[in-house]
């Protein structure tokens, strides 16, 4: 709408009047052309009184802004909750649409519901909070402190009073009474499902048990063949032992008694003593083992097993896993048996966890 200066607007519709009065500025208009300038919201063409259904222009007009402007008072803004999460829906200005905000009571403060609003319209230049009494909310304010009692939304010229309902507050004893009921069902769990689940693990350990055991027996077989083997070297080495210690205590008797006298054969016995304890101890350097009869037979044991088993082509590292892991599962096994859980019924089990651990190599 274009009209003529210096004369009466004719063209105004009939709620705006064309008056000399001035006085300060009250509400907006969205869109008015005096001349060749468009007032809208926000802004001033002269000097606007707002009475209701009539607007007066007078003076000469002028751009500026709406800092002191008294503004209208609205109740769009309506606060909802759901799922424990308040949802509030503000109009927006510039699109004119309204527009739904989750927020979280404790997480969340004033300043984030500002941000996400000039965040989602770019036409809001000022946000502000305020209580009834016309104080302003801090922005470090949380939203659960906010939404305790109502409150003006002040967004750039309009004015929104805020009803928040109120959220509803557990008590103590409320509190007690579902603590009371939350174990009361884990009892009731525990009771009807822990001991079917127990017997369904025994099954599936039993299961797995056994299949690594059909995966051990030909293992197994070609172990026992080796160990027969091993074992005849290892009785063989000892009787070749103590064959060479009867040689040695033969040949020193006779050099004692028959060829020389025990002057003479004296230093050479505390010699031949002094070499043994010097073989003992290059056995300990270089094995870090004490020189003892039966550990230096199952080393020896061990020794035979394992170049045999080169030779057969048997794979001792995977027979000592598989023999690991029935270990561990029966170890579980006698866990799931234990007393302090859930009793079932229990197998006699001719291998014991013990008879496994040794046959381990």
């Amino acid at each position: 709408m274009v009209c003529a200066k210096g004369s009466r607007p004719d063209c105004l519709p009939p709620m705006l009047e064309w008056g000399p009065e001035l006085g300060p500025v009250a509400g907006t208009i969205d869109a008015l052309l005096w001349g060749k300038v468009c007032l809208r919201a926000g802004h001033t063409l002269g000097n606007i009184t707002y009475f209701g259904d009539t607007t007066r222009l007078c003076g000469r007009y002028t751009r500026q802004p709406l800092h002191n402007a008294v503004t209208e008072v609205f109740k769009d803004v309506t606060v909802e909750y759901s799922r424990g999460l308040p949802q509030i829906t503000v109009p927006l200005p510039s699109r004119r649409e309204r527009c739904r905000f989750t927020l979280k009571p404790i997480t969340n403060t004033v300043g984030d519901f500002i941000k996400m609003l000039k965040t989602e319209d770019k036409g809001i230049d000022r946000v502000i909070a305020i209580s009834m009494d016309d104080t302003r909310i801090a922005a470090s304010t949380t939203v659960e402190y906010l939404l305790e009692e109502d409150f003006k939304l002040i967004v750039n010229d309009n004015t929104y009073i805020v009803n928040p309902p109120k959220p509803l507050r557990i008590s103590g004893e409320e509190v007690k009474c579902l603590s009371d009921i939350k174990t009361l069902v884990s009892n009731l769990y525990e009771a009807l499902n822990v001991q079917e689940h127990n017997v369904q693990k025994e099954k599936d350990l039993n299961i797995k048990i056994e299949t690594l055991r059909e995966e051990l027996m030909p293992l197994e077989e070609q172990k026992m063949h080796l160990d027969m083997i091993a074992q005849r070297k290892s009785d063989w080495m000892s009787w070749i032992g103590l064959g060479l210690m009867s040689v040695q205590f033969g040949i020193l008797a006779r050099l004692t008694w028959c060829e020389y006298s025990w002057d003479i054969m004296e230093p050479v016995t505390y010699f031949v003593t002094y070499g043994t304890a010097m073989a003992g101890y290059a056995y300990f350097v270089i094995t870090k083992q004490e020189y003892v009869l039966k550990d230096v037979k199952d080393r020896q044991h061990l020794l035979a097993i394992y170049k045999t088993a080169k030779k057969k082509g048997l794979d001792l590292q995977k027979y000592n896993q598989l023999r690991e892991q029935i270990v561990r599962l029966e170890y579980d096994l006698k866990r799931l048996r234990g007393p302090l859980q859930m009793h079932t019924p229990k197998k006699t089990n001719p291998a014991t966890t013990t008879d496994d651990a040794k046959k381990v190599i």
